[in-house]
């Protein structure tokens, strides 16, 4: 957690194929259930050509078709999760009211659009028509030529008679499904029930969502036993065990070893190693500490287990923007390749890499940004280290899909639709997140920790979650824990008791 340019380093439901309806207590989250998955809409809303500054991006309807003056069309956005291997898709919508005007659905390009400033104005050219149909109380559209792997896909619904109204996602019921049928299934398929999920060689979760903390930030405290007083504080083991080494530093330690040895307890770890310390970026890709890699490799090595690796999480934070720096992006992800290659070359097999990224707008919009990543063959998961306010009106105030959607300086990409855009086919993983308020502005963190479920619903991609708890920051003045208030831990505690992070290490 890193706050400036400082020099410092410390819901959706899934049913069974073939199962009527959705169950309301199944986790919150997509999975592969059989050989289907259903997909909530991420974002949902419609426009207006005469309103045309108006968002309705909280409407309990979606409308497509003439209505009075005004011509309405609807846009719908979902995401289909890492690793998919789609068969099918087909998406399926409910009428509030039946009429004779016949729907089309529209293929949208652009997905760097939110329903929270979705306007006519604002909104993304209708592509080619996919489908027609004249609505019943529900209405099919084949997606099977469209929807063809990981990714962000946009539609749109549109109609030049009377209006339609449809559900959308905050109807609470009968909302907008995108389901996916998925290959390689056994046959015949063998239905998961909730909890059974597994992490793979990747350390992906073949459902639910992988719950991790790093406890004890900023103190003295062993952060062996910070994560088990934590642990026993928010009521749930964290399946990852977040720690931080840099340069020579040894790795694993006892405590780590012990940490993730605990069979009553498993814990995989994730560990942040800032390998250029004493050193820079540069230096590091012309092999310059290839003797500190070789020496990493042979302790990972003799560790045995699988294991997270990020190298030097948040760069953004660390570049120096000048020729010859040795910081530069561009030595960053030289840095990060030669190590990742230096480590396979030394044969090390229990390193899962994470490119671990800052959640930080003005560092979004450097145009060095998108330099930093070293390439999809060298990663196995995308990562965001972001947190945000409780306090209204303060620096990053918000709630959880805050951290994930925050966007450069200037407009773009928030970092979940950058990564599911640009890199579908890795896992996401909130590295470092948390809420804050002002260690003299004591603020009630519940509605924080009550908007994390019903937003990774939204968000399929996000395959882990590791808390940062501090009760002060890197500058003393942010408290992050999760108990700052009597509601705040209580929301928290019922946010950990989820069974989507119910998930069994492979």
């Amino acid at each position: 957690m890193r706050r400036s340019k400082l020099k410092k380093y410390s819901v959706l439901t899934a049913v069974l194929a073939g199962t009527a309806g959705v169950a309301a207590t199944a986790p919150a989250q997509a999975v592969a259930a059989g050989t289907t998955l259903k997909l909530a809409a991420g974002h949902d809303a419609y426009v207006s050509n005469v309103r045309t500054g108006v968002v309705f991006g909280n409407e309990t309807k979606l409308v497509a078709g003439i209505a009075g003056k005004e011509t309405k069309t609807s846009f719908l956005q979902f995401a289909v999760p890492a690793g998919t291997k789609v068969a099918g898709a087909r998406l399926k919508l409910t009428t509030q009211a039946q009429t004779t005007s016949t729907v089309t659905l529209r293929q949208v390009a652009k997905t760097n659009w939110t329903e929270a400033k979705l306007t006519a104005a604002n909104a993304p050219a209708l592509g080619s028509v996919l489908a027609s149909a004249v609505p019943g109380t529900t209405v099919s559209f084949d997606l099977g030529k469209v929807v063809k792997g990981p990714g962000t896909y946009a539609f749109a619904l549109s109609s030049t008679g009377a209006a339609v109204r449809f559900q959308s996602a905050e109807a609470g019921s009968g909302a907008p499904v995108l389901e996916v049928t998925t290959q390689g299934d056994v046959s015949p398929p063998v239905a998961k029930p909730a909890g059974d999920c597994v992490t793979d060689a990747k350390l992906v979760p073949s459902c639910g969502v992988l719950w991790g903390a790093a406890a004890g930030g900023f103190t003295t405290a062993p952060r062996d036993q910070a994560l088990k007083d934590w642990e026993k504080l928010s009521g749930r083991t964290s399946t990852i065990y977040h720690t931080y080494h840099k340069g020579d530093e040894n790795f694993p330690t006892k405590a780590e070893i012990a940490m993730t040895g605990d069979s009553a307890n498993p814990r995989v770890l994730l560990t942040n190693w800032k390998i250029a310390y004493g050193s820079t970026w540069a230096k590091v890709a012309k092999g310059e500490q290839n003797k500190r890699i070789d020496a990493f490799a042979a302790r990972a090595k003799t560790y045995g287990k699988k294991f997270f690796l990020v190298l030097n999480h948040e760069p953004e934070n660390d570049v120096v923007a000048r020729a010859g720096s040795g910081f530069e992006a561009k030595d960053f992800a030289a840095m990060y390749r030669h190590t990742i290659l230096r480590l396979r070359s030394q044969g090390v097999t229990n390193v899962v890499n994470v490119m671990a990224y800052m959640g930080n707008e003005k560092w979004m919009a450097q145009s060095w940004w998108k330099d930093l990543y070293p390439g999809d063959d060298v990663v196995d998961w995308m990562g965001l280290d972001s947190y945000v306010s409780v306090e209204p009106g303060y620096y990053h105030f918000g709630k959880f899909n805050d951290l994930l959607d925050r966007a450069p300086t200037g407009g773009g990409l928030g970092f979940y639709e950058w990564s599911t855009t640009k890199h579908a086919a890795k896992p996401i993983m909130v590295a470092e997140w948390g809420a804050y308020h002002r260690v003299n502005k004591v603020t009630d963190k519940s509605a924080m920790f009550n908007s994390v479920l019903p937003e990774l619903a939204k968000r399929p991609a996000v395959k882990a979650i590791v808390y940062f708890d501090t009760k002060k920051d890197d500058e003393g003045d942010r408290d992050i824990s999760i108990n700052s208030t009597p509601a705040a831990l209580a929301a928290f505690k019922k946010l950990a008791a989820d069974p989507i992070f119910k998930v069994k290490l492979g």
